[in-house]
């Protein structure tokens, strides 16, 4: 679960990187770069639990 959370998190700043060089998607690219960071956070929390 963690490896598949961590690859969505960098997917999701892969699509953040795009859109903000690209100014096409708008507001909704800040929205997933949010996610993405909060992905991350929650598996180093969760790894460091282990």
């Amino acid at each position: 679960m963690s490896n598949l959370l961590y690859t969505i998190a960098i997917i999701l700043i892969i699509f953040w990187a795009v859109g903000f060089f690209a100014y096409s998607a708008g507001s909704i690219i800040h929205i997933l770069l949010v996610i993405a960071v909060i992905a991350i956070l929650l598996r180093l929390i969760q790894g460091k639990n282990l």
